[in-house]
């Protein structure tokens, strides 16, 4: 089983990348695609930061979920896919169709690749917007993996792309997988270790407060550790009982963004020092996102019990995350620690 190579999409990714490294750690060889290679050095240095030096256990392909080119040449020799390439919030999105199209699509054109070259396993990278977004308050609580978000409800087109994007790859796998498997991880918010000045949106959170924001929005969340969640997809992509399922990622109960205001108060000390957890009025945020695109889009998140189970991955996979509180901490020790925090 070790020595399989395994590609990994979207290599320049946060989550994509602590894959990379749970992978290698495990003896297998990696793939990974980047839409630009000069970005290589960038991602081995990332890779060296965890701890890993890859060598020629990972090798570089140059692929892009919007075209079909490379991606034959991609999982050539794969026998399993770790997909986590997906558009995320960037700014350059403006329309439904930039955030829908580019997610539906590459998952398509990579799961399409991956049957023609006899991947065994394809592991998706998905969300938690795929399964808590735009219910109303009166869905029952914990959220689990037999839920989907109501995309005719009130939801960020972030979700609603992530929702449609994993939609169309489990009707790709029951009508032309051909026996190919799939597994889909859907992370909460995911924190941990930041590898280099390239990571995940979730990751911003912490910043912000870290670098003084004036207050914190009524926001709930579930948290998880991205080492944990690339163990999860290593899980998810080995355990013959993970075929055709989806796995909660998140550590623990949710908790309001001025709970984690408090646990960095708590537990990083003097850097921390700028740290609020002032909660600001649902109308001040409301008044706020009439100029601010970034805070649009948590406006249908305001008060909403995001509370969400991953009881499935403990049983059914073994899964032992971090402690939610851990997994925040670590998050602000490795941005200070790489001089990312003004």
């Amino acid at each position: 089983m070790a020595n399989e190579r395994v590609l990994v999409t979207g290599g320049t990714g946060f989550i994509a990348q602590h894959c990379m490294v749970a992978l290698i750690e495990r003896g297998f060889t990696v793939r990974t695609t980047v839409r630009t290679l000069s970005r290589e050095t960038e991602v081995r240095d990332h890779l060296r930061t965890a701890g890993v030096d890859a060598g020629d256990r990972l090798s570089f392909i140059r692929a892009d979920l919007s075209e079909d080119a490379g991606w034959a040449d991609a999982v050539a020799g794969c026998a399993y896919v770790v997909h986590g390439a997906s558009p995320t919030p960037s700014g350059d999105q403006v329309t439904e169709a930039d955030w829908v199209r580019p997610a539906v699509d590459g998952n398509l054109r990579v799961l399409r690749a991956a049957r023609g070259a006899g991947v065994k396993r394809v592991v998706l990278t998905s969300a938690f917007g795929a399964i808590g977004a735009g219910h109303k308050a009166s869905h029952r609580r914990p959220f689990d993996e037999t839920d989907w978000s109501d995309i005719s409800g009130n939801v960020w087109l972030y979700q609603k792309s992530k929702t449609l994007a994993e939609r169309a790859a489990w009707e790709f796998i029951a009508g032309e997988g051909q026996g190919m498997e799939l597994a889909a991880v859907n992370p909460t918010a995911v924190m941990g270790p930041v590898l280099g000045a390239d990571y995940s949106h979730s990751i911003r959170l912490i910043k912000n407060l870290l670098e003084g924001q004036q207050g914190v929005p009524r926001i709930n969340s579930g948290f998880v550790d991205v080492r944990d969640v690339a163990d999860l997809h290593v899980r998810a992509m080995l355990d013959p009982a993970a075929a055709g399922e989806r796995f909660v990622a998140t550590a623990g109960e949710s908790l309001w963004i001025a709970d984690v205001a408090r646990i960095l108060r708590e537990r990083v000390g003097p850097a921390a020092a700028r740290v609020t957890s002032k909660v600001l009025p649902n109308w001040i945020v409301r008044m706020a996102a009439k100029s601010n695109p970034a805070m649009r889009s948590t406006l249908p998140l305001l008060g909403m019990d995001l509370n969400v189970t991953a009881a499935k991955a403990e049983r059914l996979l073994g899964w032992k995350p971090r402690s939610r509180e851990d997994a925040i901490v670590a998050t602000a020790e490795s941005l200070i620690r790489l001089g990312l925090v003004s």
